[in-house]
Order: structure tokens, then C-alpha cells, then sequence
């Protein structure tokens, strides 16, 4: 066993037999190749990343590999969930020098910690025109031992560009208004208008494009935008990208279709799913969406949450050392558990003698089909995932992320304010809970994950403490309890102390108590999950329309004044963003109703209202209270309130102007 042994990280765990002479990040390597003055090897990758494990099998843990990794390089083992800073830091630099990025990530770095050089999966041998990882290896060192000051000079630069920032000036003057509809008109134009999503495969989800574009909709009734989002959340839940048998999402499709998933499942994506369907029945009407929404949360509660409440990480790509195994079937499987139920089945799922994976069959739905199943497909469903129960499953990472448990808590506690699901709502609590107890210190400091038995890892980054706001923030909306808000009040406190940047704007994305990296960055595109940033603007708007403190307001309002140069240069990357942006521009409106009055409370619960929060039950220390009187609701915008109504007809009627 290596140093990894030691480690709380499913990931890095996975290494700790490797022959190779692997590191943790932290001091102690990078004395090392000081004190060796050998570059350092750093490799980044995660638990269920298919390709990470190939790099492994392949190369770590080949002997003779590992033995020329251990002589010529000190070599350091990083959890990119664990450790975001590092991860995009040296993502970036990887971008600069070859144009692209991905996982898993190897990047050569001096022993002070500057990158040279970068690349992502290499095979062991040579391979479709790619090199080696041995002559990787040897090619890398050579420079290192008879280029020393070209590498140290390219190091440095690198490291300088990093660090400097890029967002620059706004070249016109325009308006938060004009900044989304640029953005609208850019996802228009690379909209996949057949099968949703937008660009040419591999493709992501981009809930949080979609739900600019449902945001947008919402304000306009442009059919076109309603027509893009409508197809591309069919086109989601029908395709195999979506799990038929226990719900819940793949990270991406392989094709246009979204038929062929890489089969790894994400907290994250099914927390910003789990949201965007919802708000679709909303808007829609659609019981299929909402069917969707009941699906992946249950995923979520019976296969990632841990018994006292917080969510795991992951599911794995793989099981039994194959990509999508546990998903596949051939039609004679199919047939040995239905019998007689098989024609039907299979003639709803698309499973054919020839299949649509290498031979087998990954269930799905034609585009456009219904999706809400008869009687007889759901009991046949039902048949065949008792069935794929009996096969061993992936593993899953058991890492409790904060910032991921915030977006699973924020999508939980708002699909039980909609749906008025006490399931549900007792699940929110108990992680909002959880993460009171195990992800924050006993001295207030969040921390950035937890593993049974370990206790909390590295520092929280922005990230952690704008994804939990938001989540206790919604937590008080779904329950009607105020502690909510003055726990996230704290967290919001302590996200302004520690990350604020008082020259720039913004947020940076390690805390000023963190140790110190060669650059420190700022997270500010929304890619997989909401930047620091976005997230940070969203949640700090909605806390203070809920609290009364314009200090969060104005932070909320300078961070999206400082990426606005980013914005106006690439829209498409500011999804999550654009809506802080919406929301800052159209003044949110404050929903107060004392007490617990279900006739009122339903009336909000209906409706599509993202610009909007909803204040019940105990009353909070906020100018929002003031003069409030039980059975009565009272929505404000701006600065003005509406006449207090008592039925919810009045009620509704006032609602249907925001």
C-alpha cells in the first residue's frame, strides 16, 4: 500500500495498492521534489470516471510503468471532487497548452508547482496515433534534466497568465435585459431542434441553459422557446441517457439522440434535473415531467443517501469491469423474466435482436412517444428491475459533497413546496441537518466533503457555501421553519468574510484561510454545475429578498456586474448566471402568508414563479414580517406591496401579474 492508504477519498483509494509511489496533494510532496528536485507527475481523475480506470489498469498498475514514474517523477494523486481549486487551476493550464480538457488530467508541473506540460488519458503503448505513456514519460524528463530554463520560463508564464484576470471592460453599453436576450438568441441558434440539446454530440444536459430558456418563455410566450426546452426534455427522459428502470440521469449522451450514455450517474445533474422537469410541469401541465421528478428523486433517496441523511457523490461508469454492464440486455434475457409479457415490453423499450450498444439494449423510448407507462408495461417494468437488482451493481462513491448536497437539498426542498410531499420535505430537513453536523466545524468553518468514518476533508470552497445557502434558504420556503434562514444568513456571512474579493468583484474560489496555490482563481463558468459565482448571486438574491438585508443584494449585484464583460463575450457560458441576472432586473417579488394556511399555500405552489420567494409559517426577523396578520397573504415587489387578500381567488389573481 501507498500513501493513499490512508485517504477518505473512494478515489484515491482505488490507487492505494498501485505500485506507483503515489502522494496525497499536500506539503510533504511537494518537499519532496524540492528536496529530489524531480518535476512532479500530477494525475486528476475521480471515482466513476471510465477512463480513469483505464489509465490505471493499463499503466499504474503496471510495474515497470510505475518504476519509471517513481524515478523520475514525484507523482501526486488528486480527487477533482475533493479538490476543485486544484482541478481547475490545472484544467486551465492543460486547456492553454493543447486546446482541450478532460479527465483523467496529467499534467507535469515544477517542484514549486508551476505546469510545463499536459495531457489527458495516455495509453501504455502507442496507439491510433498517440504516444505512449513510457515516452511520455522519458520525453517529459528529458526536458526537464537538459531544457531546465526553457521549462522553468514557460512554467512561470503559464503561471502568470493564470493568475492574471481576463474580464476586462464591457466594449458597449447594454443592459442586464439585452445580456440574456444575446444569450437566448445564442442557444437558439445552436439548438438541436430535433432531438433537443444543443451542438453536435457528445451531449451534456445544460440544465441551467434550459432553464434560461424556460425563464425567458415564461416572460415572452415565445413559442420557439417552449418548443426547444419542451424537446429537449423529451428527448432527455426517453432517451437510454435517462435510467427507465430506477430513475435518475447519465452524465451525457454519446449520440444525438441521447440514446448511448457514458453510464456514470451524478448528484449534480440529477439535483439541476430534478429542478428543470419540475419547473416544466409547472409551466406544462405534463405529467410525464413530473413523473420524472418522482423518479430521479426517488434514484436519489434509495440508492445515494447515506442513512443519516446527506447524498453520496455517484454512481460508477462501470461494473464487473465493463462500461454500462449493468445496464445492457440482450432480448433472451428480457424474455427469460417476463415470459409470456415479453412482446409488449420490449416493443415499448426499443429492445431488438440486433440492440443499439454493441450487441445489446439499452432501454429507451422513440422521441415524441408516451412516456407515462399502462398498467401491464409498469408491472413488466417493475419485473425487470428486481431482476437487474441480482447483478452486481456499480460502485458508488460515498463521499458526501457539500456543494452537491446543496444542490440535491435546494431541488428536494422546492419539489416539496410544489408538490406539498412530506416524504420528501422529511428528507430536506434531515440533510439540511446532516450537513449542520458533519460538514461544518465546531468553529462555524465549512468544510468541502465527509466520509464515514473520516470526518470532514479539505476546506469548503465558494462553491460549498453558496450551494448550501441556497439550500437552506429553499429549506425555510419548503417548511415554514425561520432557522433556516438564520442558518444560511451564516453561511452567507462567512462566504463574504473569506471569499469576497474587495478589488475585483466577485468571488474567488478558495477561502483567504486556505493554503495557497501557485494562482488563486476565480470560478466563474457554468459548466457541469453553477459556478461559485452564479450560485453565489442567485442564492445571496434570494436570501435577501427573504431576509431584508441589502447587503446581500449587493453583493448579489457586483458579482454579476464583474463577469458581465465574460457574459457579453460568451453567453452561452453563463447560463446560471443570466438568471441572477433575470432576477436582479426584475426585482423579486416577496410572497408572505403567517401562519399555515394550506388553501393559500397552494395557490403559490402551482405556479411557475422563478423570480419570486415565499415567506410561511414562523415569522423571521425581517422587514418582510412587519405588521403581518395570519390568514391573510401579502405579495410585495420592489418596494410596494399589493392589498393583503384572504381567498386564495384574490390570491391567484395577484399572482398572475408577476
Amino acid at each position: 500500500m501507498n500513501r493513499l492508504a490512508s485517504e477518505a477519498s473512494p478515489y484515491l483509494l482505488q490507487h492505494a495498492d498501485n505500485p506507483v509511489d503515489w502522494y496525497p496533494w499536500g506539503e510533504e510532496a511537494l518537499a519532496e521534489a524540492q528536496r529530489s528536485d524531480r518535476p512532479i507527475l500530477l494525475s486528476v481523475g475521480y471515482s466513476s470516471c471510465h477512463w480513469c480506470h483505464v489509465m490505471a489498469h493499463e499503466s499504474f498498475e503496471d510495474p515497470a510503468i510505475a518504476s519509471m514514474m517513481n524515478d523520475l517523477f514525484v507523482n501526486i494523486k488528486v480527487d477533482r471532487e475533493e479538490r476543485p481549486d486544484i482541478d481547475d487551476l490545472y484544467m486551465r493550464a492543460l486547456q492553454a497548452l493543447t486546446g482541450s480538457g478532460g479527465w483523467p488530467m496529467t499534467v507535469f508541473l515544477t517542484p514549486a508547482g508551476e505546469p510545463f506540460a499536459a495531457g489527458t488519458y495516455f495509453p501504455k503503448t502507442p496507439r491510433a496515433g498517440m504516444v505512449g505513456f513510457a515516452e511520455v514519460l522519458r520525453r517529459v524528463r528529458a526536458a526537464w534534466d537538459d531544457d531546465r530554463p526553457d521549462v522553468l520560463a514557460q512554467g512561470a508564464e503559464l503561471t502568470a497568465a493564470l493568475a492574471r484576470s481576463h474580464h476586462g471592460e464591457l466594449e458597449t453599453a447594454t443592459t442586464l435585459d439585452a445580456l440574456v436576450g444575446h444569450a437566448v438568441d445564442a442557444l437558439v441558434a445552436t439548438a438541436d431542434t430535433t432531438h433537443g440539446g444543443f451542438g453536435a454530440p457528445p451531449k451534456f444536459p445544460q440544465a441551467m441553459n434550459h432553464e434560461l430558456l424556460l425563464r425567458r418563455h415564461h416572460r415572452s410566450a415565445d413559442p420557439l422557446l417552449g418548443d426547444i426546452v419542451r424537446t429537449s426534455l423529451d428527448g432527455m427522459a426517453s432517451g437510454g441517457i435517462y435510467d427507465h428502470l430506477a430513475g435518475g440521469f447519465a452524465r451525457y449522451s454519446t449520440d444525438a439522440a441521447w440514446i448511448v450514455p457514458h453510464f456514470e450517474k451524478m448528484l449534480y445533474d440529477n439535483a439541476l434535473l430534478t429542478r428543470l422537469y419540475l419547473h416544466s410541469w409547472q409551466l406544462t401541465g405534463r405529467e410525464d415531467h413530473l413523473q420524472v421528478v418522482d423518479e430521479t428523486i426517488t434514484f436519489v433517496l434509495d440508492e445515494l443517501r447515506h442513512p443519516g441523511g446527506g447524498f453520496f457523490a455517484s454512481h460508477d461508469a462501470d461494473s464487473e469491469g465493463e462500461e454500462g454492464r449493468y445496464y445492457l440486455w440482450t432480448p433472451s434475457q428480457i424474455e427469460a423474466v417476463l415470459g409470456d409479457d415479453t412482446n409488449e415490453f420490449s416493443s415499448w423499450y426499443g429492445i431488438t435482436a440486433e440492440g443499439n450498444f454493441e450487441g445489446r439494449n439499452i432501454l429507451w423510448r422513440p422521441a415524441g412517444q408516451e412516456l407515462v407507462r399502462p398498467i401491464s408495461v409498469e408491472l413488466s417494468r417493475q419485473r425487470i428491475r428486481s431482476a437487474r437488482e441480482m447483478r452486481i451493481a456499480p460502485d458508488v462513491d460515498t463521499k458526501v459533497v457539500t456543494e452537491w448536497n446543496g444542490l440535491m437539498l435546494s431541488a428536494l426542498a422546492e419539489a416539496a413546496v410544489v408538490t406539498a410531499n412530506q416524504r420528501w420535505l422529511q428528507a430536506a430537513v434531515r440533510n439540511g441537518e446532516f450537513l449542520l453536523a458533519n460538514l461544518r466545524r465546531d468553529d462555524g468553518r465549512w468544510m468541502r466533503s465527509w466520509r464515514q468514518g473520516h470526518g470532514p476533508g479539505q476546506l469548503g470552497t465558494a462553491a460549498d457555501l453558496a450551494a448550501v445557502i441556497d439550500g437552506f434558504t429553499r429549506l425555510s420556503e419548503a417548511s415554514g421553519q425561520a432557522r433556516w434562514l438564520d442558518e444560511g444568513s451564516q453561511v452567507a456571512d462567512q462566504l463574504i468574510e473569506l471569499f469576497w474579493d474587495d478589488v475585483g468583484g466577485g468571488l474567488f474560489s478558495t477561502g483567504s484561510d486556505a493554503p495557497a496555490l501557485v494562482a488563486r482563481l476565480k470560478d466563474v463558468v457554468d459548466d457541469a454545475t453553477p459556478s461559485s459565482n452564479s450560485a453565489a448571486a442567485v442564492a445571496l438574491t434570494r436570501l435577501a429578498a427573504l431576509t431584508g438585508n441589502s447587503r446581500y443584494r449587493e453583493r448579489a449585484i457586483d458579482t454579476v456586474q464583474a463577469l458581465l464583460p465574460l457574459v457579453a463575450r460568451h453567453p452561452t457560458a453563463f447560463g446560471h448566471l443570466l438568471c441572477a441576472a433575470d432576477m436582479i432586473d426584475s426585482e423579486m417579488a416577496q410572497i408572505v402568508i403567517p401562519g399555515e394556511h394550506e388553501d393559500l399555500l397552494d395557490v403559490v405552489r402551482v405556479r411557475y414563479l422563478p423570480n419570486a420567494v415565499l415567506a410561511w409559517g414562523e415569522p423571521h426577523d425581517s422587514p418582510l414580517w412587519e405588521g403581518r396578520q395570519s390568514g391573510r397573504a401579502y405579495v410585495c415587489t420592489g418596494f410596494a406591496c399589493n392589498e393583503p387578500v384572504s381567498s386564495p381567488a384574490a390570491l391567484a389573481g395577484q399572482l398572475d401579474r408577476l
